[in-house]
């Protein structure tokens, strides 16, 4: 229920905002932001670390929440480029809009491509190719979740880097080495799927231009953008400065509880479908979002959660003086847990494919 609440309470402020701006732009935003932050600062709303059960009607909601991303995102488009509205109006919206894309958006595709049923993956990269992003579907399921806290993972945040320097590594990184993870296993299933995301991106742009001409083009890259800045922040941070311990040349120990950067906060983690429960993810990537569990001991915590480190991630000194001494003592032999609570996850730790 509390998914529930949380999501589609948003997507109804948009709705709203989008069909008759004025106070309701403002709650929108408000809603994703201000209210998001004091409700994670209420520890009763907190979920409950371990999960009793899956939640029933979890898929049934990332199913309606990926449909309802296109009449939000074109809706949008439409109304920020062609509506006669106050400047200030259009800022709200669009920043709403953006940060329910970034982070709602983002996290039910990510959500939809780990599913089996092909139908939900294909719903999880038309979002994905929506927002220009298309290839992200197949490097982080054939990329990132092999190689994730090693470093040949594009989008794994090195010990000291800035963010900046990053995203532009990661994007570039993480396209080149899906396509040639993909074009490894075309040689037996056939096309090549970037072929299918770039036609998602130009049916994508097709359609904002018909909608608003080249001002709609215009607005649906700046979302895209937005968006995509948001979903690299999330790797950025969930990953910063935690490595692998390399067992041989080529051989990395399996994925544990200690790679990836957690977040209890429950408001937060609502919205975006336990995303920052990242440990339990990579240790059991196929478990639906709703069973997701934490472990404060064996997982690397955040002081603050998740969109507020996202925050941080954008002012390197602060950023380097919260997150550097936690992450050397989480890579200092010793420290870490020795076990985990979890099974191991899909990647052993056998050697790491070439050219990635």
């Amino acid at each position: 229920m509390r998914f529930a609440l949380a999501t589609l309470g948003m997507v109804a402020l948009l709705a709203c905002a989008l069909l008759s701006g004025g106070v309701w732009s403002g709650l929108a935003l408000a809603n994703i932001t201000v209210f998001t932050f004091f409700m994670d600062r209420i520890a009763a709303l907190e979920a409950p670390d371990r999960a009793g059960q899956d939640f029933p009607a979890g898929l049934r909601l990332s199913v309606i929440l990926g449909i309802v991303h296109f009449p939000l995102l074109y809706g949008g488009v439409w109304v920020l480029a062609t509506q006669d509205r106050l400047l200030v109006d259009k800022v709200l919206i669009f920043l709403a809009l953006s940060l329910f894309l970034g982070q709602i958006s983002n996290s039910n595709a990510h959500e939809l491509i780990h599913r089996a049923p092909r139908w939900l993956r294909r719903l999880g990269a038309a979002v994905y190719a929506s927002l220009l992003f298309g290839h992200h579907a197949s490097a982080h399921l054939h990329v990132h979740h092999v190689l994730a806290a090693t470093p040949g993972d594009p989008n794994s945040a090195r010990l000291g880097e800035s963010f900046p320097r990053f995203a532009l590594r990661a994007w570039i990184g993480s396209f080149r080495a899906g396509f040639r993870a993909e074009r490894r296993a075309g040689r037996r299933r056939g096309a090549h799927p970037y072929l299918g995301y770039g036609a998602g991106a130009l049916v994508s742009l097709g359609l904002a231009g018909a909608l608003g001409g080249p001002g709609g083009v215009a607005t649906l890259i700046g979302l895209a953008a937005y968006a995509q800045l948001q979903l690299l922040l999330s790797d950025y941070v969930q990953h910063y400065g935690l490595t692998r311990r390399e067992t041989a040349p080529g051989r990395y120990e399996p994925v544990g509880p200690q790679h990836s950067w957690n977040a209890p906060h429950g408001f937060s983690s609502a919205l975006m479908l336990n995303a920052p429960r990242h440990s339990d993810h990579h240790a059991r990537p196929a478990r639906p979002y709703p069973g997701l569990e934490l472990d404060r001991v064996a997982m690397p915590i955040l002081p603050h959660a998740l969109p507020v480190m996202a925050v941080l991630a954008l002012l390197p000194p602060v950023w380097r003086r919260v997150m550097d001494p936690r992450a050397r003592r989480w890579q200092t032999p010793g420290k870490n847990p020795p076990t985990t609570t979890h099974p191991p996850s899909q990647n052993t730790g056998g050697p790491l494919p070439t050219g990635s």
